[in-house]
């Protein structure tokens, strides 16, 4: 790490002008994600999204644990009307709306809030170690920031179901093979697995990979003949950029291509 900005309970790592870490920082509690970590991490996430010079955020906590849900002693004494007038969606939402790909690193404790949390990064590296879950129900609510949603769309209803009515929790093997993680690793790889894989998407066409992750969240909520309509044209779009004639010139003269975002 080449620079460190800390805010208490979340910390910003620079590893380079291109990538940033997200270092969730409450390890008495296994980094309980509560109102102060959410403010936090939404006002770190909205000041990356305007750095011209971002490619990659990878998200983690430490060694022991992703995240362990939200905080209970904290949601135990709010009421309804204090919970709404959070707006909490707001917060989770300057994570998911990150441009550019955004890679969460799992070890340890994965669950509720912290799944959830997970869920809204593109990419999820998992230690073997690690475990998954949304246990809500055990504590007579259910998952609020995606839970219900996120999860349905990534493995589909029944698996779904499965974990959120049982509150069960699963290993990162298991999370793999359902198709919620999307690369299983040692527990003591995570992170230099994560870094390296940002630093390969740091290295691409910036303006590509935003539209290609743009396109595949915006279409899979929308009808198949539109979704293909959103991709022709983002397509379209990357034919008139720099980058595109750099990135084919170079392929033609068998060169290392250099991407300028343009």
């Amino acid at each position: 790490m080449t620079e460190a900005q800390t805010s208490e309970e979340v910390l910003l790592e620079r590893v380079s002008p291109a990538i940033a870490v997200v270092r969730l920082n409450r390890p008495q509690v296994r980094n309980a994600l509560n109102l102060t970590v959410r403010q936090q991490m939404a006002a770190i996430f909205r000041g990356l999204a305007e750095d011209p010079d971002l490619r990659c955020v990878i998200l983690t906590g430490n060694e022991e644990s992703f995240a362990a849900g939200a905080d209970i002693q904290d949601m135990s004494q709010i009421g309804a009307i204090e919970m709404y007038q959070r707006h909490t969606e707001r917060l989770w939402g300057a994570v998911g709306d990150c441009p550019v790909p955004v890679i969460a690193a799992v070890n340890g404790f994965a669950l509720g809030g912290g799944m959830e949390l997970a869920m809204h990064a593109d990419i999820i590296i998992a230690g073997r170690g690690a475990r998954f879950g949304q246990p809500e129900v055990k504590v007579g609510i259910m998952p609020g920031a995606g839970g219900t949603q996120r999860l349905t769309r990534a493995v589909g209803k029944y698996r779904a179901m499965r974990l959120c009515l049982t509150g069960e929790i699963i290993g990162a093997e298991e999370a793999y093979s359902m198709g919620l993680v999307s690369k299983l690793v040692e527990d003591d790889q995570v992170m230099s697995s994560a870094t390296e894989m940002a630093e390969q998407l740091a290295a691409l066409p910036p303006i590509a990979v935003e539209q290609i992750k743009e396109v595949i969240l915006h279409g899979a909520d929308a009808s198949l003949g539109t979704a293909l309509a959103l991709e022709r044209k983002a397509v379209q779009v990357l034919f008139a950029s720099q980058d595109k004639q750099e990135g084919m010139n170079a392929f033609l003269e068998k060169r290392k291509p250099t991407y300028s975002g343009k």
